[in-house]
């Protein structure tokens, strides 16, 4: 059973920093492209970064420069460093292993809120 358990959330002033994390259990973790996702209240989930299980990343046009994704395989995490922090950034993030038969995978997720 795939769990994603999303943390590092919480409430920052704009401009600000934060470092979120995600363990992965129930997968590869290895050979698996994994993503960073968020959903402010009223929106649709937006993808927000990739990184491939060679180490490849993409980024949204909206947080490109100021978020990086890595991962670590042996700790079977994925983190997001996001900076220079907008109100618009403030949503609930959520991991995801990209992969088909993982589709319906997603954890809590974290809150992220961007005080102006």
């Amino acid at each position: 059973q795939v769990q994603l358990v999303e943390s590092g959330g919480g409430l920052v002033q704009a401009g600000g920093s934060l470092r979120l994390s995600c363990v992965a259990s129930g997968i590869t973790f290895s050979i698996n492209a994994m993503a960073w996702y968020r959903q402010a209240p009223g929106k649709q989930r937006e993808l927000v970064a990739t990184i491939s299980s060679a180490g490849s990343t993409n980024y949204a046009d909206s947080v490109k420069g100021r978020f990086t994704i890595a991962r670590d395989n042996l700790k079977n995490t994925v983190y997001l460093q996001m900076n220079s922090l907008k109100p618009e950034d403030a949503a609930v993030y959520y991991c995801h292993p990209e992969r088909f038969q993982y589709r319906g995978a997603w954890g809590q997720g974290t809150q992220v809120t961007v005080s102006s």
